[in-house]
């Protein structure tokens, strides 16, 4: 019975979606599309329409924020009934909005929040930030600048606010934990949250070191920072698309803030980022998505970059969300990770997979494409996170309370471990490229795959389709709806207004 019903509900989700003959329906004031894929290589087709299915079967009716009325969103996974701030916003980021445009905008909505009549960004207060990158890519997507408008000034009341009650002028960084919102992402005294596996605890359990002002935690971490800087920066650019002067001081704050990062968190010696500093001793383990941040967003230079990607740990089953585990989760047999520590979360795979394909990492990218496509197929899934060493679904280790520390279950059918996968076809075999006005193409095709075609992706409006062939490093000829193109870039103003289909061949030249 139980069986059936989890049968049923994504069906009728579908059904919602897509109507009862099977054609794709309006969603709100945004058409829903299904993305296909066709390549040679058999585990990465079916991983994508695995991945396609999970994002569509968790969506569902949901209000909470600035939405006055219930609207369809895209819930955090099989296991969650609600979105939130930084699922949402990667969601987005990862192929949301290209296909389900006005459900990604919704969701994005829905974890705003109204303080003393300003807008601002709700959620857990450190990673809050990662959704104004997530807006604006989606606004690169739509073209909305009805939301684009919305998304500046909640980023701007959200700086704001984060500058009084975060901002620590003596490291010129921001105050805050790292990815993680668990206990079993840090080590040391950051780790005792009298029991709670949650680190929004901490203060409470630490009220003679909690910082002031502000929540209280006063780590500073690489990932926090780095989506800080994106954020002041993506800040401007969404003024400037508005026709609206900029404040003077974004421009300013970024640039210092990237110099704070790569004074205070690079270690040389190493060849990568401290995962945060603070009042009780700094951490030098490496954390997965903050290398991956600083890699897109411009703040580890040429060399850092090169040093970054020959230093990083990188297990079996792809790149661990942070390296080493923490000592009290270890084991004798080598096998025990901490659920936030030593074990691999597909958002982060997506994140480093993108920053390898950009740079023509074709190696390390594949290894991150094929795994986690591997691991999908094994089950039908993906799953919320995944053991190191077996790939296997494993929840890792963590505090439980009066438990103490027990395995923790991984949750099913999570979202953004599905949008990783999207995230990786788009932005890494097909390289597509968003900017304010067009698409730009660097495709990354591994060993392994020649021949890719995916379409039925909405573009502001547009049906798009590529189809990519051949192998080497750089576009060697490009066409859209058969005329040619010679710097592999469609601008906005010659994307068709139905469909737009364009053909790209690799070579080495």
């Amino acid at each position: 019975m139980r069986r059936d019903f989890f049968q049923v509900i994504p069906l009728l989700i579908l059904t919602l979606l897509f109507g009862p003959n099977g054609w794709p329906a309006v969603a709100q004031d945004g058409e829903t599309s299904l993305p296909y894929l066709q390549t040679d290589h058999r585990e990465v087709n079916r991983a994508f329409r695995i991945a396609v299915g999970d994002l569509m079967g968790n969506v569902g009716t949901h209000q909470s924020g600035l939405l006055e009325e219930p609207e369809l969103v895209i819930l955090a996974g099989l296991d969650y009934g609600r979105p939130w701030t930084r699922d949402a916003s990667i969601n987005a980021w990862s192929g949301a909005s290209l296909m389900m445009p006005g459900i990604a905008r919704d969701t994005l909505i829905s974890v705003l929040t109204r303080d003393q009549g300003k807008v601002r960004i709700g959620g857990q207060y450190w990673d809050a930030i990662v959704w104004v990158t997530g807006a604006w890519h989606h606004y690169l997507c739509t073209g909305d600048k009805e939301f684009l408008a919305l998304a500046l000034e909640a980023t701007a009341n959200s700086l704001a606010y984060f500058e009084q009650t975060e901002f620590d002028a003596e490291t010129g960084l921001f105050r805050g934990p790292g990815w993680s919102d668990g206990v079993a992402a840090y080590p040391g005294i950051y780790g005792d949250s009298g029991g709670s596996s949650a680190i929004l605890d901490w203060p409470r359990h630490h009220p003679d070191k909690a910082s002031k002002p502000g929540y209280g935690i006063p780590m500073k971490a690489l990932s926090t920072n780095c989506l800080y800087y994106n954020a002041y920066r993506t800040a401007g650019n969404m003024a400037a698309e508005l026709g609206r002067p900029a404040d003077a001081t974004w421009k300013r704050k970024a640039a210092a803030l990237k110099a704070a990062i790569n004074q205070r968190l690079w270690m040389e010696n190493k060849g990568w980022y401290r995962f945060f500093i603070g009042p009780f001793g700094d951490c030098e383990d490496q954390e997965g998505s903050g290398h991956a941040y600083a890699l897109l967003f411009g703040i580890a230079d040429r060399k850092r970059t090169e040093a970054i990607f020959q230093s990083l740990h990188v297990t079996p089953a792809g790149l661990p969300c942070g390296w080493p585990t923490c000592p009290r989760y270890e084991s004798a047999d080598g096998q025990s990770f901490g659920r936030h520590s030593g074990t691999v979360w597909p958002q982060i795979q997506g994140l480093w997979a993108e920053a390898a394909a950009r740079r023509n990492r074709a190696k390390i990218f594949a290894h991150e494409l094929f795994r986690l496509a591997r691991h999908a197929v094994r089950d039908n899934q993906f799953a919320e996170i995944y053991h190191p060493l077996t790939g296997e679904i494993y929840g890792g280790m963590q505090e439980a309370g009066q438990r103490g520390i027990v395995l923790w279950n991984a949750t099913s059918r999570q979202t953004w471990a599905a949008t990783a996968f999207l995230r990786m076809v788009l932005y890494g075999l097909a390289g597509m490229r968003m900017q304010t006005d067009g698409i730009g193409f660097e495709p990354c095709m591994p060993e392994g795959v020649t021949r890719l075609e995916l379409g039925n992706l909405i573009y502001r409006g547009a049906k798009l389709s590529v189809t990519v062939s051949g192998a080497g490093p750089r576009v060697v000829s490009m066409t859209a709806n058969d005329k040619t193109i010679t710097n592999a870039f469609i601008s906005n103003d010659k994307m068709g207004r139905d469909s737009m289909k364009i053909e790209i061949r690799l070579g080495s030249r």
